[in-house]
C-alpha cells in the first residue's frame, strides 16, 4: 500500500509524440462512481470478507454515488430535510450540542446515527484489458478511518488507514478479478475529538456526522511494473527580463513489481525532449529530476510566462512523460503547468512581500469555504472562481479545506492565485495532545496535498499552521516534509504574527476585525488590522443577502424581525447574531422598518465597508502587503462574511470589492480627505484627469477640482486633498472620475459621506473588533426625492453566453441613489445566477445615462427571454 494521489497518474493520452519503443496497450481508468450502497453497521452483522462478496445481498442500504458523506446519502435519499433551510439541521438526531460551539471539538451525542460505523459497497464489471497488468486502487479522501475490502480480501485497516487529507493507493493486481464482477466493500469511521479532520470552526455548523464517509472519488488505474506518479515543473528564471527560464522536471516513479526493473523515463514539452536511464529495486519508489544543468533543452528562451489575472496572460505548457521498460511503455502521465517564479520578501517593516517573476504584487483575496456537506459541484466552483476575477481579486486563501483538482486547475486557467495550509481551532493545532500517529497523520497528509498541489501555476504560499505556529518538532518535520517534495513557493509557520526558533518572524498578521467596524477604521488603525502588514483573514462583518435568497432558506414566519433563525445562520463563538451590525445599520442609515427596509440598507453598508478595506490597503502599499477578506463565501446560506451569498448572488459587498479593486481607479481616503490614484498594473498611464466634486444632499455643489496626473506602474499616488467644506449638510456626497486625455471615463467613485465622522472607541478594542463611540449620521439619505428611470435592454449571444446591454437613464432632476439592475428569467421571474455585472449599485445624477453590462450562460434562462429589472434606494414604487 503506498499513498499518492488518484488523478494524476495513468493518464489516457490521445496522441502521444515521444518515439515510442514498442507499443504497449494504453493505460485504463475507471472511475467508481456509480453504483454504491450504504448502511450503518448498527443494522449489518456481517463482516468485510462476507460484504465484499457477491454471496451478500444488501437490503434496505441506501443507494448513493461516490463522493458522498454519510449525511448526504441520508439526505439525498430523503431519510432527513433539507439541512440547509431554516433550523432543519437541528433535526436530525446527533445536534443536541449547542449552538454555536465548535462541534469537531466534541464527542458525538449519545443519540447520534453517526457514533458507529457506516458501511460503502459497490459491485463493478472490470474490463478484460486490466489482465497483465498492475492494478491499481485509489481512495481521493476517506474521512476518517476506514477497513478496506474487495473480493473477499482486506487491503487496508483503520489503524493505518487514517487521515482526512491522506491519499490511498492499493496495488490489488492479485485480489481484482478482470473480465469479471468485482465488490468492493469499506467500513468508515468517523472522526474523533483527537482526530485530524475537519473543522468549520466558527464559520458556520459542522454536520452531525462530521463529515464521515467516502467525501473524494475511488478509481481504478493500470500502469506495467513501474507506475508514474506526481509529475512537476519548477521555473527559474536566469534574469529579471525573463528571456530564459530554466525548467526541472520532477516525477515518482514506484516499481510494483519484487524485481528489479530497468527502463528509461521520456519526457516531452512541446518540441523539446529528454530522457534518463532508471533502475529501480524490488517495490521501490523515486523521485527522478531532470535539471537544466544536466538537460540545457531545459533552458527556454522566451518563454510564455504566467501571470495573475490582469498582470497578463495565462499560457499553460503541457508535459508528457512515459516510461519504457522492456521494450514497452509501462505507465504515461501528463500535466498543465503555467512558467512562473513566485518569492517573498520581508519589507523594511518586517511584512511579507509576495514577488510574481520578481515583480511586487499586492496581494488581495478572499477566504474560501467548501460546502456544509462537501458535496462536488465543479459548475458552482468554476462560476465562483470567476467571481473572484471578476471583483478584481488575484488570491483565495484555503485555510484547511484543500479542494479537488479541478478547483486548481480551474484557478490555473483563470489566473487566480492560492493560499493554501491547515486549519485552526481543532485537533490540528492541538500539538500537546498529539500521539504518535498524529506526528505520522499530519506528515504524511502534508506530504501527500504538497505532491497533489506542487505542480499548480496558481499555488502562491503554503502555511504550516492558521491561528498559531506549529512547535518546532512539528514545524521541522513539515519542513522536511516540503523539501523532500520540491514545494517550489514560499511556505509560512502560521497565519499570525507570532514568531518561532524555526523560521523567525512571519511576516504576516491576523489581527482582525471580524466584526463591523467603521470605513475609516482601515486607515486610521496603525496597530491591529488597518491597512499596514499583511492581514491573513479580517473583515468588515456581517453580509446579509439580499431578500430573494433570504426567502429561500428562512421560513416565511422568521424572515422578519431578525430573531433566533437569523442567528442561526450567522456563525459561532462570538458571532452567534447581527447585534453589532444592526445597532451601527439603525444608527448610521436609520431604524429599519422592514425586511426589504433592512436589507437594503445592509447592501449598502456592507458596499461602503469592503470598499472602504480593499481600497485602504491599495492606497497603503507597500507599507501593506496584503489583505484577505474572510470569507470569499459560505459552507450554507449565512448572514455573514461573504462576498455573494450561497447562491451565488452578488449583492453590495461584492460590489464594493470590485468598485475598490479595480486595476485603476480613483479613491478617497477617510483619514486625511486626500484623493488617490492607484494603478495596480505594471504599466503607465500618462495625462490622466482627476476630478473631485462634493454635493449637498440636494444635489449642490459644493466645491470641485480637477488635476492631471501620471499614473506609474504598480503605484499609489495622492493628487490632492478635499479642503474643509463651510455649509455641507450634514449627509453629502462626493463624486470622483478618472479619464484618459481624451475624455473617456476608466474609474469612478461615488461616496456618501457625514460632517459627523464614526468616532471609533480604541480604547474598547477586542479581538474581534473596535466598537463606535459616536456613529456617522447618514440618515439624510431617507429623505432623498423618489425618482423614476428608464431602462433599456437589448441582448446579444456569443459562444453558449448571453450579454444583456443595459442602458439606464434618469431623467429626473434628483440624485437616483444606489441603482441595482437584475436579469431575470422572463418579467417577474427568478434572477438569472451566476451573472457578471460590469457595475452595480451605482448613482445616476440628474438627466444622467449609463450602459452596462451583464453576462450569463444562456441555459441558465432555462428557456426564458431574459428581462431586465431595476430597484434603487430611491425608486418610486
Amino acid at each position: 500500500m503506498t499513498s499518492r494521489h488518484h488523478h494524476v497518474s495513468c493518464m489516457l493520452l490521445a496522441v502521444f509524440l515521444l518515439p515510442l519503443g514498442a507499443l504497449a496497450a494504453p493505460q485504463a481508468n475507471l472511475e467508481l462512481r456509480d453504483g454504491w450502497q450504504v448502511q450503518s453497521s448498527s443494522k449489518v452483522t456481517e463482516k468485510g470478507d462476507v460484504l465484499s462478496t457477491a454471496k451478500f445481498s444488501p437490503q434496505g442500504w441506501y443507494r448513493t454515488a461516490v463522493p458522498a458523506t454519510v449525511l448526504t446519502v441520508l439526505v439525498n435519499n430523503q431519510v432527513y430535510p433539507d439541512p440547509y433551510y431554516g433550523t432543519n439541521l437541528r433535526a436530525i438526531p446527533g445536534t443536541s450540542y449547542p449552538i454555536g460551539v465548535n462541534y469537531s471539538n466534541l464527542p458525538m451525542p449519545a443519540d447520534s446515527p453517526f457514533r458507529v460505523p457506516w458501511w460503502y459497497r459497490t459491485e463493478y464489471d472490470v474490463p478484460a484489458e486490466f489482465r497483465g497488468k498492475e492494478v491499481w486502487l485509489d481512495f481521493g479522501g476517506i474521512n476518517f478511518r476506514a477497513n478496506i475490502w474487495l473480493n473477499g480480501r482486506q487491503l487496508g485497516a483503520a489503524d493505518r488507514v487514517a487521515g482526512m487529507w491522506r491519499l490511498w493507493e492499493f496495488n490489488v493486481t492479485d485480489a481484482i478479478a478482470a473480465g469479471g464482477k468485482n465488490v468492493l466493500a469499506v467500513e468508515v469511521f468517523p472522526p474523533t475529538p483527537n482526530d485530524l479532520a475537519i473543522t468549520f470552526v466558527d464559520w458556520n455548523p459542522l454536520p452531525p456526522d462530521k463529515d464521515m464517509g467516502l467525501w473524494r472519488g475511488v478509481s481504478l488505474t493500470t500502469s506495467g511494473p513501474a507506475a508514474l506518479r506526481y509529475p512537476q515543473v519548477v521555473t527559474h528564471f536566469a534574469s529579471p527580463s525573463l528571456d530564459v527560464a530554466r525548467l526541472t522536471v520532477n516525477a515518482l516513479v514506484t516499481n510494483a513489481t519484487p524485481y528489479v526493473v530497468k527502463g528509461t523515463l521520456k519526457g516531452q514539452i512541446e518540441s523539446l525532449r529528454f530522457e534518463q536511464p532508471v533502475e529501480l529495486a524490488a517495490h521501490e519508489s523515486k523521485t527522478v529530476s531532470f535539471t537544466p544543468e544536466k538537460y540545457p533543452q531545459l533552458n527556454i528562451s522566451n518563454p510564455r510566462v504566467w501571470w495573475p489575472a490582469e498582470l497578463g496572460e495565462q499560457p499553460l505548457y503541457t508535459l508528457d512523460l512515459e516510461f519504457e521498460a522492456g521494450g514497452q511503455v509501462s505507465d504515461r502521465a501528463t500535466i498543465q503547468f503555467g512558467i512562473r517564479e513566485i518569492t517573498s520578501e520581508m519589507t523594511p517593516q518586517k511584512s511579507r512581500l509576495f514577488k510574481i517573476n520578481g515583480k511586487n504584487i499586492l496581494i488581495r483575496g478572499a477566504g474560501w469555504s467548501s460546502d456544509m456537506l462537501l458535496r462536488p459541484r465543479p459548475e458552482k466552483e468554476e462560476a465562483e472562481i470567476r467571481y473572484v476575477k471578476d471583483m478584481h481579486l488575484n488570491t483565495i486563501r484555503l485555510e484547511g479545506k484543500l479542494e479537488d483538482d479541478h478547483f486548481f486547475e480551474t484557478c490555473d486557467r483563470e489566473g487566480i492565485l492560492v493560499m493554501a495550509g491547515w486549519c485552526c481551532c481543532d485537533h490540528w493545532e492541538k500539538w500537546k495532545n498529539w500521539n504518535a500517529e498524529d506526528y505520522s497523520v499530519s506528515a504524511e497528509s502534508l506530504r501527500d496535498q504538497i505532491r497533489r498541489l506542487r505542480s499548480h501555476a496558481c499555488l502562491l504560499v503554503w502555511l504550516n499552521g492558521s491561528d498559531n505556529p506549529p512547535p518546532a518538532k512539528v514545524e521541522e518535520t513539515y519542513i522536511r516534509v516540503l523539501k523532500e517534495e520540491h514545494w517550489p513557493n514560499p511556505y509560512i509557520s502560521s497565519a499570525t504574527q507570532k514568531p518561532t526558533t524555526v523560521t523567525g518572524d512571519s511576516g504576516v498578521k491576523m489581527t482582525g476585525p471580524y466584526e463591523y467596524v467603521a470605513p475609516a477604521y482601515w486607515l486610521e488603525d496603525t496597530r491591529n488590522g488597518g491597512a499596514h502588514g499583511f492581514n491573513t483573514e479580517t473583515s468588515p462583518g456581517p453580509a446579509v443577502p439580499p431578500v430573494a435568497s433570504l426567502r429561500k432558506f428562512l421560513p416565511e414566519d422568521k424572515l422578519w424581525p431578525v430573531n433566533e433563525v437569523w442567528d442561526y445562520h450567522a456563525g459561532g463563538g462570538e458571532f452567534k447574531n447581527l447585534k453589532v451590525f444592526t445597532a451601527a445599520l439603525n444608527a448610521r442609515y436609520g431604524e429599519a422598518t422592514s425586511l426589504e427596509d433592512y436589507v437594503e440598507k445592509a447592501q449598502l453598508m456592507t458596499y461602503e465597508g469592503e470598499r472602504a478595506m480593499f481600497e485602504a490597503y491599495g492606497r497603503n502599499k507597500y507599507t501593506s502587503t496584503g489583505v484577505i477578506q474572510w470569507m470569499l463565501n459560505n459552507a450554507w446560506p449565512s448572514m455573514i462574511w461573504h462576498l455573494y451569498d450561497y447562491y451565488l448572488r452578488p449583492a453590495g459587498g461584492y460590489f464594493g470589492t470590485k468598485k475598490a479593486c479595480e486595476p485603476l481607479h480613483i479613491q478617497y481616503s477617510y483619514d486625511d480627505n486626500s484623493i488617490v490614484v492607484v494603478n495596480s498594473l505594471y504599466k503607465e498611464f500618462k495625462g490622466l484627469k482627476a476630478m473631485a466634486v462634493v454635493y449637498n444632499l440636494d444635489l449642490s455643489e459644493k466645491f470641485s477640482k480637477s488635476a492631471e496626473v501620471d499614473a506609474g506602474p504598480d503605484s499609489s499616488k495622492r493628487i490632492f486633498t478635499i479642503p474643509k467644506i463651510d455649509g455641507l449638510t450634514k449627509t453629502y456626497f462626493l463624486r470622483l472620475t478618472l479619464a484618459h486625455e481624451a475624455g473617456k471615463v476608466v474609474s469612478r467613485n461615488f461616496y456618501w459621506l457625514s460632517t459627523q465622522p464614526d468616532v471609533s472607541d480604541w480604547q474598547a478594542t477586542k479581538w474581534y473588533f473596535t466598537p463606535i463611540s459616536t456613529y456617522a449620521d447618514l440618515t439624510g439619505l431617507q429623505t432623498l426625492p423618489k425618482v423614476e428611470l428608464k431602462v433599456m435592454s437589448r441582448v446579444e449571444h456569443l459562444n453558449g453566453k448571453d450579454t444583456s446591454r443595459v442602458v439606464v437613464e434618469n431623467p429626473s432632476p434628483h440624485l437616483a441613489f444606489f441603482v441595482h439592475l437584475r436579469v431575470t428569467k422572463g418579467r417577474g421571474g427568478e434572477e438569472v445566477l451566476p451573472v457578471f455585472w460590469q457595475d452595480n449599485y451605482f448613482e445616476l445624477m440628474p438627466g444622467e445615462k449609463r450602459e452596462v453590462t451583464a453576462t450569463y450562460r444562456t441555459e441558465d434562462l432555462q428557456g426564458a427571454s431574459p428581462s431586465v429589472e431595476v430597484d434603487a434606494w430611491n425608486l418610486k414604487k
